[in-house]
Protein backbone atom coordinates (compact mmCIF):
# COMPACT_ATOMS: atom_id res chain seq x y z
CA UNK A 1 0.00 0.00 0.00
CA UNK A 2 0.77 3.56 -0.17
CA UNK A 3 0.99 4.88 2.83
CA UNK A 4 0.83 8.88 4.11
CA UNK A 5 1.84 8.74 7.53
CA UNK A 6 1.68 12.13 9.97
CA UNK A 7 4.10 12.19 12.95
CA UNK A 8 6.18 9.15 11.98
CA UNK A 9 8.79 10.76 13.67
CA UNK A 10 7.65 10.63 17.11
CA UNK A 11 7.68 7.84 19.86
CA UNK A 12 5.32 5.31 18.46
CA UNK A 13 5.92 6.16 14.74
CA UNK A 14 9.77 5.72 14.62
CA UNK A 15 8.62 1.88 15.70
CA UNK A 16 6.01 1.70 13.18
CA UNK A 17 7.25 3.19 10.27
CA UNK A 18 9.77 0.89 9.63
CA UNK A 19 7.70 -1.97 10.59
CA UNK A 20 5.43 -1.39 7.60
CA UNK A 21 8.23 -0.64 4.74
CA UNK A 22 9.26 -3.80 6.52
CA UNK A 23 6.09 -4.99 5.77
CA UNK A 24 6.04 -3.74 1.81
CA UNK A 25 4.27 -0.98 2.18
CA UNK A 26 5.62 2.54 0.84
CA UNK A 27 5.02 4.89 3.28
CA UNK A 28 5.56 8.94 3.30
CA UNK A 29 6.25 10.69 6.48
CA UNK A 30 4.61 13.70 6.95
CA UNK A 31 6.31 15.79 10.15
CA UNK A 32 7.56 18.86 11.22
CA UNK A 33 11.07 17.11 11.41
CA UNK A 34 12.13 14.03 9.32
CA UNK A 35 12.70 10.53 10.42
CA UNK A 36 16.31 8.88 9.39
CA UNK A 37 14.70 5.37 8.38
CA UNK A 38 15.67 3.23 5.08
CA UNK A 39 13.03 2.87 3.03
CA UNK A 40 11.12 6.08 4.32
CA UNK A 41 10.51 9.03 2.63
CA UNK A 42 9.85 12.72 3.89
CA UNK A 43 7.93 15.87 3.87
CA UNK A 44 8.00 18.48 5.88
CA UNK A 45 4.48 19.76 6.71
CA UNK A 46 2.88 21.77 8.82
CA UNK A 47 -0.31 20.13 9.16
CA UNK A 48 -2.44 22.93 10.66
CA UNK A 49 -2.46 24.72 7.33
CA UNK A 50 -4.47 23.45 5.30
CA UNK A 51 -3.15 24.04 1.83
CA UNK A 52 -0.26 21.78 3.50
CA UNK A 53 -2.30 18.82 3.68
CA UNK A 54 -3.83 19.12 1.07
CA UNK A 55 -0.81 19.58 -1.65
CA UNK A 56 1.04 16.74 0.91
CA UNK A 57 -1.62 14.15 0.34
CA UNK A 58 -2.32 15.01 -3.43
CA UNK A 59 1.24 15.00 -4.61
CA UNK A 60 4.40 12.88 -5.32
CA UNK A 61 6.46 10.91 -2.45
CA UNK A 62 9.78 10.84 -4.12
CA UNK A 63 11.40 10.95 -7.67
CA UNK A 64 10.79 7.17 -8.32
CA UNK A 65 7.51 8.19 -8.59
CA UNK A 66 8.28 10.08 -11.64
CA UNK A 67 9.64 7.52 -13.92
CA UNK A 68 6.86 5.86 -15.02
CA UNK A 69 4.97 8.89 -16.59
CA UNK A 70 1.37 8.29 -15.18
CA UNK A 71 1.11 11.16 -12.80
CA UNK A 72 0.72 11.44 -9.12
CA UNK A 73 -0.13 7.80 -7.37
CA UNK A 74 -3.24 8.61 -4.60
CA UNK A 75 -2.85 7.10 -1.13
CA UNK A 76 -3.74 3.96 -0.33
CA UNK A 77 -4.51 4.88 3.46
CA UNK A 78 -4.10 7.88 5.65
CA UNK A 79 -2.10 7.20 9.55
CA UNK A 80 -2.39 10.15 11.95
CA UNK A 81 -0.81 10.00 14.37
CA UNK A 82 0.70 13.73 14.64
CA UNK A 83 -0.46 15.69 17.70
CA UNK A 84 0.97 17.25 20.54
CA UNK A 85 1.09 14.31 22.75
CA UNK A 86 0.31 15.80 26.04
CA UNK A 87 -0.74 18.47 28.30
CA UNK A 88 2.16 20.80 30.00
CA UNK A 89 3.97 20.58 26.33
CA UNK A 90 2.58 23.99 25.14
CA UNK A 91 -0.66 25.66 26.34
CA UNK A 92 -3.79 24.20 26.41
CA UNK A 93 -5.41 26.53 24.02
CA UNK A 94 -2.87 25.45 21.77
CA UNK A 95 -2.50 22.03 22.11
CA UNK A 96 -6.60 21.84 21.69
CA UNK A 97 -5.84 23.76 18.35
CA UNK A 98 -3.07 22.06 16.71
CA UNK A 99 -4.36 18.36 17.39
CA UNK A 100 -7.82 19.56 16.34
CA UNK A 101 -6.87 21.37 13.36
CA UNK A 102 -4.15 18.78 12.04
CA UNK A 103 -7.48 15.92 12.23
CA UNK A 104 -9.47 17.86 10.76
CA UNK A 105 -7.41 19.22 7.64
CA UNK A 106 -6.18 15.84 7.31
CA UNK A 107 -9.90 13.60 6.90
CA UNK A 108 -11.18 16.44 4.93
CA UNK A 109 -8.31 16.64 2.22
CA UNK A 110 -8.69 12.42 2.50
CA UNK A 111 -12.34 12.60 1.76
CA UNK A 112 -11.96 15.09 -1.09
CA UNK A 113 -8.97 13.11 -2.78
CA UNK A 114 -10.94 9.71 -2.38
CA UNK A 115 -8.77 8.51 -0.07
CA UNK A 116 -10.06 5.11 0.97
CA UNK A 117 -8.89 4.82 4.23
CA UNK A 118 -8.11 6.92 7.46
CA UNK A 119 -6.72 5.32 10.97
CA UNK A 120 -6.04 8.00 13.51
CA UNK A 121 -4.70 7.83 16.97
CA UNK A 122 -6.84 8.68 19.66
CA UNK A 123 -6.17 8.12 23.29
CA UNK A 124 -6.56 6.08 26.86
CA UNK A 125 -6.79 10.02 27.76
CA UNK A 126 -10.47 10.09 26.52
CA UNK A 127 -11.88 8.53 29.44
CA UNK A 128 -11.28 11.37 31.81
CA UNK A 129 -8.76 9.27 34.25
CA UNK A 130 -5.04 9.88 32.68
CA UNK A 131 -5.12 13.78 33.61
CA UNK A 132 -8.23 14.17 35.85
CA UNK A 133 -7.27 16.28 38.98
CA UNK A 134 -6.50 14.26 41.60
CA UNK A 135 -8.03 10.69 41.88
CA UNK A 136 -10.16 9.83 39.42
CA UNK A 137 -11.38 6.35 39.15
CA UNK A 138 -13.12 4.40 36.03
CA UNK A 139 -17.31 4.70 35.80
CA UNK A 140 -16.55 0.51 35.39
CA UNK A 141 -13.79 -1.84 34.55
CA UNK A 142 -12.53 -3.50 32.30
CA UNK A 143 -12.66 0.02 30.64
CA UNK A 144 -14.21 -1.24 27.37
CA UNK A 145 -15.08 1.31 24.28
CA UNK A 146 -18.44 1.75 25.69
CA UNK A 147 -17.35 3.51 28.75
CA UNK A 148 -18.26 7.17 28.75
CA UNK A 149 -15.43 9.88 27.20
CA UNK A 150 -15.69 13.27 29.61
CA UNK A 151 -12.83 14.18 30.03
CA UNK A 152 -11.76 17.72 31.66
CA UNK A 153 -8.40 18.09 29.99
CA UNK A 154 -7.18 19.97 26.55
CA UNK A 155 -5.68 17.06 25.27
CA UNK A 156 -8.56 14.76 26.06
CA UNK A 157 -10.90 16.92 24.81
CA UNK A 158 -8.73 17.36 21.52
CA UNK A 159 -8.77 13.73 21.09
CA UNK A 160 -12.83 13.22 21.51
CA UNK A 161 -13.37 16.21 19.13
CA UNK A 162 -11.21 14.03 16.94
CA UNK A 163 -13.37 11.11 17.00
CA UNK A 164 -16.40 13.20 16.63
CA UNK A 165 -14.57 14.94 13.45
CA UNK A 166 -14.32 10.96 12.47
CA UNK A 167 -17.40 9.60 12.63
CA UNK A 168 -18.77 12.81 11.11
CA UNK A 169 -16.49 12.19 8.00
CA UNK A 170 -17.05 9.04 7.79
CA UNK A 171 -20.78 9.41 7.73
CA UNK A 172 -20.37 12.37 5.09
CA UNK A 173 -18.45 9.97 2.54
CA UNK A 174 -18.64 6.39 3.10
CA UNK A 175 -14.52 5.58 3.43
CA UNK A 176 -13.62 3.96 6.71
CA UNK A 177 -12.07 5.50 9.87
CA UNK A 178 -10.93 4.24 12.40
CA UNK A 179 -9.68 5.76 15.33
CA UNK A 180 -7.56 3.86 17.90
CA UNK A 181 -7.83 4.52 21.95
CA UNK A 182 -4.19 3.75 22.56
CA UNK A 183 -2.43 2.99 25.79
CA UNK A 184 0.34 4.32 27.86
CA UNK A 185 2.53 3.23 24.69
CA UNK A 186 6.18 1.70 25.69
CA UNK A 187 8.97 1.13 23.82
CA UNK A 188 11.63 -1.85 24.53
CA UNK A 189 14.08 0.24 26.59
CA UNK A 190 11.48 1.37 29.00
CA UNK A 191 10.88 -2.15 30.47
CA UNK A 192 14.24 -2.43 31.67
CA UNK A 193 14.57 1.49 32.84
CA UNK A 194 11.30 1.92 34.08
CA UNK A 195 9.38 -0.93 34.71
CA UNK A 196 11.02 -2.12 38.04
CA UNK A 197 9.71 1.17 39.61
CA UNK A 198 6.36 0.79 38.58
CA UNK A 199 6.87 -2.93 40.14
CA UNK A 200 7.68 -1.12 43.39
CA UNK A 201 4.78 1.17 43.87
CA UNK A 202 1.66 0.03 41.58
CA UNK A 203 -0.07 3.57 42.23
CA UNK A 204 2.54 4.81 39.02
CA UNK A 205 0.18 3.03 36.85
CA UNK A 206 -3.22 4.53 38.56
CA UNK A 207 -3.07 7.29 35.31
CA UNK A 208 -3.01 4.90 32.56
CA UNK A 209 -5.67 2.24 34.38
CA UNK A 210 -2.64 0.05 35.19
CA UNK A 211 -2.30 -0.70 31.36
CA UNK A 212 0.30 -0.19 28.72
CA UNK A 213 1.22 -0.93 25.08
CA UNK A 214 4.14 -2.02 23.61
CA UNK A 215 4.87 0.33 20.49
CA UNK A 216 5.86 -2.97 18.40
CA UNK A 217 2.43 -4.23 18.73
CA UNK A 218 0.91 -0.86 18.50
CA UNK A 219 2.78 -1.32 15.03
CA UNK A 220 0.64 -4.22 14.57
CA UNK A 221 -2.17 -2.98 15.50
CA UNK A 222 -1.87 -0.36 12.83
CA UNK A 223 -1.33 -3.28 10.09
CA UNK A 224 -4.41 -4.65 10.68
CA UNK A 225 -6.55 -1.33 10.39
CA UNK A 226 -4.95 -1.38 7.18
CA UNK A 227 -5.57 -4.59 5.97
CA UNK A 228 -9.29 -5.23 7.25
CA UNK A 229 -11.83 -3.27 5.24
CA UNK A 230 -15.34 -2.00 5.38
CA UNK A 231 -15.92 -1.31 8.98
CA UNK A 232 -17.35 2.23 8.25
CA UNK A 233 -16.72 4.16 11.52
CA UNK A 234 -14.70 2.48 14.65
CA UNK A 235 -13.23 3.15 17.50
CA UNK A 236 -10.84 0.52 19.30
CA UNK A 237 -8.99 0.30 22.60
CA UNK A 238 -5.28 -0.83 22.19
CA UNK A 239 -3.26 -2.63 24.79
CA UNK A 240 -1.43 -5.50 25.72
CA UNK A 241 -3.22 -8.30 27.78
CA UNK A 242 -1.39 -7.69 31.18
CA UNK A 243 -1.18 -5.83 33.60
CA UNK A 244 1.79 -3.16 33.84
CA UNK A 245 2.57 -3.92 37.82
CA UNK A 246 3.34 -7.21 39.28
CA UNK A 247 0.21 -6.68 41.38
CA UNK A 248 -2.85 -9.57 40.49
CA UNK A 249 -6.13 -8.33 38.62
CA UNK A 250 -7.84 -8.87 41.93
CA UNK A 251 -4.90 -7.13 44.31
CA UNK A 252 -5.56 -4.10 41.84
CA UNK A 253 -9.04 -4.14 42.12
CA UNK A 254 -8.76 -4.10 46.10
CA UNK A 255 -5.92 -1.51 46.59
CA UNK A 256 -7.62 0.88 43.98
CA UNK A 257 -10.90 0.29 42.64
CA UNK A 258 -13.17 -0.89 45.88
CA UNK A 259 -15.97 -0.76 44.90
CA UNK A 260 -15.80 -0.30 41.39
CA UNK A 261 -18.64 -2.10 39.30
CA UNK A 262 -16.92 -5.22 36.99
CA UNK A 263 -18.69 -5.46 34.22
CA UNK A 264 -16.69 -8.18 33.23
CA UNK A 265 -14.91 -10.92 35.35
CA UNK A 266 -11.33 -10.73 35.17
CA UNK A 267 -8.55 -13.08 36.37
CA UNK A 268 -4.68 -13.49 37.19
CA UNK A 269 -3.00 -10.55 34.61
CA UNK A 270 -5.76 -9.53 32.89
CA UNK A 271 -5.66 -5.90 31.77
CA UNK A 272 -8.43 -3.68 33.04
CA UNK A 273 -8.23 -1.90 29.68
CA UNK A 274 -9.77 -4.25 27.34
CA UNK A 275 -8.82 -5.00 24.02
CA UNK A 276 -11.62 -7.52 22.90
CA UNK A 277 -12.87 -5.66 20.48
CA UNK A 278 -9.89 -5.07 18.36
CA UNK A 279 -9.15 -9.14 18.86
CA UNK A 280 -12.79 -9.81 17.85
CA UNK A 281 -13.11 -7.14 14.65
CA UNK A 282 -9.28 -6.94 13.52
CA UNK A 283 -7.84 -10.04 14.58
CA UNK A 284 -5.46 -8.12 16.63
CA UNK A 285 -2.99 -10.72 19.18
CA UNK A 286 -0.50 -8.41 21.13
CA UNK A 287 2.43 -11.03 21.54
CA UNK A 288 4.74 -8.46 24.27
CA UNK A 289 5.29 -8.52 27.65
CA UNK A 290 7.40 -6.76 30.40
CA UNK A 291 7.35 -10.09 31.92
CA UNK A 292 9.58 -11.44 28.98
CA UNK A 293 12.24 -8.78 29.85
CA UNK A 294 12.04 -8.69 33.91
CA UNK A 295 11.98 -12.32 34.21
CA UNK A 296 13.39 -12.14 37.71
Amino acid sequence: MRIAFTGGSGKAGRHILPMLVENGHQVLNLDLQPLEAPGVDNLIVDLTDAGQVFSALSGYSNFGELEPGTGVPTFDAVVHFAALARILIQPDTETFRVNTLSTYNVMEAAVKLGIPKVVFASSETTYGVCFADGMRRPAYIPVDEEHPTVPEDAYAMSKVCNEVTGRSFQARSGIDIYGLRINNVIEPSEYEAAFPAYLEDASLRRRNIFGYIDVRDLGQMVERCLQVDGLGYEVFNVSNDDLSVGLSNDEVRARFYEGVPVKREMAGNDTMYCNRKAKRMLGFAPRYSWRDVLKG
